[in-house]
């Protein structure tokens, strides 16, 4: 059970204190509601080049990372399709640093030319190492398209192309920050060896001043249910042939996502599960093979993908996993088998606890899906699926005409 106080500040700053009296550290984490689903279509990469320009220093305090290394701190962000997060942590009586930067960026990013200047080419850089350059590095740049055709989670976060991140302006980045960073679109936590009164206190002196902003109204549009199957054949310069199979799912707000999360767990969390048994170890079809959910907060992907063995067809290899999701969607996974699953999963959400940074970040996330508490109802949820769940949601989703399948083939 992870207790937590909760208040805000008048101008509407959800702040959330957890203390952890068995660290010397004081986390601070603050998340913007704002990630790649809330860019135009024709100015992506927008919220990725921002988790960049975060740390281009503001107008008070040139370099940001400077003042957090003196006091012993260390600091990172990650941007989603659905948020972006900002955390650094530092030991407790240092904890005054972090707010001072934080609020200091969150009020007045410094906007000069050679500041994005400087992030607008590593964010190329990055786009080119990661997404062209890489051995499998642009299947989402390929797969993402081919299973949505309306909803923005049809661009990744890297953006759809470089010359977005090219043509970014002055002007399109300040607006975009003047939308998304105020203290209405964004929730912080506080976790660690921290006093909850002294938490209250430093809120109110370096965020309160700060202007609420107005909070973005999002109406994105509904992916429209697909009732075909999709292909996709690519030739890559890759070692293997691979294969990816993305089936529309619930959304992370859904109550059969417990279910769905599960059901890739059953097929394919470690050595004794289905698809590993199946078509590594007793049939070496694949040399690798997983199955997982994307976990978004708007209707996401189921994502079956594998690295096929040397001299498999690929046709050969797509009916081998077709033939094993059939299986579980005729028949009840037994209880020892989903008990197994429940185990991993409970053991590792609770390990993930004893860290401050995951904590804090994870408050966040239940907060702005809803409710903070949900971080206590996690495991509650995973563990009341039953067998009938698994096969009920796997009729639902493992279908093979609500899937978009790439075929990414070794040049011949």
């Amino acid at each position: 059970m992870i207790k937590f106080e909760k208040f805000k500040l008048q101008n509407n700053l959800t702040v959330i204190v957890h203390q952890d009296k068995s660290t010397p550290m004081a986390c601070v984490n603050i998340l913007y509601d704002v990630g790649a689903r809330d860019e135009d279509e024709n100015k992506t990469g927008f919220a990725h080049l921002f988790e960049h320009l975060m740390f281009g220093g503001s107008i008070n305090i040139p370099n940001y990372d400077e003042p957090l290394q003196l006091v012993g701190g260390e600091n990172n962000a990650f941007t989603t399709n659905d948020i972006t997060n900002y955390y650094c942590t530092v030991p407790s009586e240092n904890l005054e640093t972090a707010f001072w930067l934080e609020s200091d960026r969150m009020l007045s990013l410094a906007f000069t030319d050679k500041s994005l200047e400087v992030q607008r080419n590593v964010v190329i850089e990055e786009f080119k190492q990661r997404y062209l350059n890489q051995p499998y590095g642009d299947v989402w740049l390929l797969l993402r398209p081919l299973a949505y055709k309306t909803h923005p989670y049809k661009w990744a976060t890297i953006g759809k192309e470089i010359s977005h991140i090219e043509n970014a302006t002055m002007e399109d980045v300040k607006s975009f920050f003047k939308k998304h960073y105020n203290p209405s679109n964004a929730i912080m936590v506080v976790a660690g060896n921290v006093e909850i009164d002294n938490v209250k206190q430093l809120a109110k002196k370096w965020f309160e001043p700060i202007e609420a902003g107005t909070k973005p109204k999002r109406n994105l549009p509904k992916e429209p249910k697909q009732t075909e199957a999709r292909k996709l054949t690519v030739e890559r310069d890759v070692p293997v042939d691979s294969i990816y199979k993305a089936y529309h799912m619930v959304s992370r707000h859904d109550k059969n996502y417990y279910a769905c999360d599960l059901l890739s767990d059953v097929l394919s969390r470690g050595n004794s599960s289905r698809l590993y048994n199946s078509l590594v170890k007793d049939n070496p079809i694949f040399s690798e093979i997983n199955a997982y959910v994307m976990g978004d907060f708007d209707e996401g992907l189921f994502v079956v993908s594998g690295k096929l063995s040397n001299g498999v067809d690929i046709e050969a290899a797509e009916k081998a996993i077709i033939h094993e999701l059939n299986k579980i969607k005729n028949s009840l996974v037994s209880e020892n088998e989903l008990q197994k699953c429940k185990n991993k999963v409970e053991s590792s959400i609770t390990f993930s606890e004893t860290d401050v940074l995951n904590k804090a970040t994870n408050l966040a996330i239940s907060e702005l899906m809803g409710d903070a508490d949900y971080i206590n109802q996690e495991i509650g949820k995973y563990l009341a699926v039953t067998a009938n769940d698994i096969k009920d949601i796997a009729n639902k989703v493992l279908d093979e005409n609500n899937c978009s399948t790439l075929y990414y083939l070794k040049k011949k």
